[in-house]
């Protein structure tokens, strides 16, 4: 008999590397779930691991099991010590997203570091990780896997936005849903901020400062990503192989490569949208107060921002409960969106 309520610890990484998201989650499996988070914080990546990941793209075979084995027992004592630190008992399980390092679907391949079997044991649980690699198999894109989440939590909004280090949305359509990924924006957008000696652009103010790159603007725009239809999903190596050279051949100042980028992004986002819409924005871009704006300035609709626990740990929570819909058996990655032959109950149970 399955249970009713769950609590368990939702992790992830995303590629804007700001560092490791624990959130501490209760999920009551009643016909409208319901779900509170009583703790969560971020904990920073050293420099070293930055540095390690950011690269990873880069690694040979070899380079890539090292660094997950080290990886693994990374991030298994980080969440050893969240859980020791809080005195947190009687988890079901850790439901960890691993970090992205490779994501070729095309080419059957996708990489989240972390998930190797050890996990359970470095963290002294049971862990539910590992989410794309099946959907990937099943040929889909092994992403995005939050409109799951988007569609048993937060169905009262016409779109979920998530703007992360990449931008990418869900919405139901006819009963239905899609999702996909639509441009970049914090690997992107930080990467120029730390040109200009500042970790990110602080609600966007170092754009507002910069001017826009007419030419420039209109190669990103040309893109042929853009016009695929969905599902489809990007990944750090599509920014290094299309977007980035763009930016780079330009010589232009790093300020204006910047302000020039937020109107591409803001252009993206905004033609998603139906008029009149209501859209739920989280994820690190959501202090980007220049970008909303720039949004709502393309587009009238009302971008319902959340309290700072929601902006920042929605993907955790909703890696949560995708942790537990496997732990249940029941579908947590769904063939609209990813593409995949048939919906699915996607990860891997280690029990320690």
């Amino acid at each position: 008999m399955k249970k009713q309520s769950y609590k368990v610890l939702g992790v992830m990484s995303g590629t804007s590397l700001d560092g490791i998201d624990l959130a501490l989650c209760y999920f009551d499996m009643q016909e409208h779930i319901t779900f509170e988070m009583s703790l969560a914080k971020t904990i920073p990546y050293s420099t070293h691991w930055q540095d390690r990941l950011l690269k990873a793209v880069d690694c040979s075979s070899e380079e890539l099991i090292l660094l997950d084995i080290e990886y693994t027992k990374y991030l298994g004592v980080i969440i050893k010590t969240f859980i020791s630190d809080n005195n947190i008992k009687d988890l079901d399980a850790v439901c960890s997203h691993g970090h992205t390092v490779l994501h070729q679907p095309e080419q059957g391949v996708t990489l989240q570091v972390g998930n190797l079997k050890q996990i359970s044991k470095y963290t002294q649980q049971t862990v539910v990780c590992d989410f794309r690699v099946q959907d990937v198999l099943f040929g889909g894109q092994g992403a995005p896997l939050v409109p799951m989440g988007d569609r048993l939590l937060f169905s009262q909004y016409d779109y979920c936005l998530n703007l992360g280090g990449f931008a990418n949305l869900s919405k139901i359509c006819n009963g239905v849903s899609v999702a996909y990924d639509i441009c970049p924006i914090n690997v992107v957008m930080n990467h120029f901020a730390q040109k200009l000696a500042m970790p990110y652009d602080d609600g966007g103010e170092l754009a507002r400062s910069g001017k826009v790159l007419p030419t420039i603007l209109k190669q990103l725009e040309t893109l042929p990503f853009y016009t695929l239809p969905a599902p489809k999903s990007l990944g750090i190596e599509w920014v290094h192989k299309e977007l980035m050279p763009i930016l780079k051949a330009s010589n232009a100042k790093d300020i204006d490569v910047l302000r020039t980028c937020v109107a591409h992004f803001a252009s993206q986002i905004a033609q998603q949208f139906e008029p009149g819409s209501s859209v739920l924005v989280t994820g690190g871009g959501t202090y980007n107060r220049f970008l909303l704006e720039q949004i709502k300035a393309l587009v009238d609709v009302s971008l319902v921002v959340p309290g700072k626990t929601l902006i920042e740990f929605k993907e955790a929570l909703i890696f949560g409960l995708l942790g537990v819909l496997k732990f249940r058996d029941e579908v947590n990655c769904l063939s609209s969106v990813t593409g995949a032959s048939k919906d699915h109950s996607s990860g891997v149970v280690f029990f320690n």
